[in-house]
């Protein structure tokens, strides 16, 4: 097992800080969008993004860019996902290697 997690750890932390650029630019440019009333990200989007391990970049972005911080599901959402993430990466580094 714990060869995988280390075959795994290179990749894993190359999409971990690409997808939380990517959601924090995605933030960045939906209020960019947002003041200018032009066309806007879908907030599933957004969410995905967070979800698919860009939690730290959503929540920076959202408290940088003072946006979506109203909506409770991105309130609420984004931190547990955070946590989420946390424990996984607390699960993978410290009980499974074991």
């Amino acid at each position: 097992m714990s060869d995988v997690l280390s075959w795994l750890a290179g990749p894993l932390a190359v999409w971990l800080i690409v997808i939380n650029l990517i959601a924090f630019a995605l933030f960045g440019v939906d209020k960019r969008r947002a003041k200018r009333k032009a066309w806007r990200i879908r907030e599933r989007t957004l969410l995905l993004a967070a979800a698919l391990g860009g939690s730290l970049g959503a929540l920076l972005g959202m408290l940088i860019f003072r946006h979506k911080t109203k909506h409770g599901k991105f309130m609420v959402g984004v931190p547990v996902l955070l946590a989420i993430h946390l424990a996984l990466w607390f699960c993978l580094r410290f009980i499974l290697p074991g």
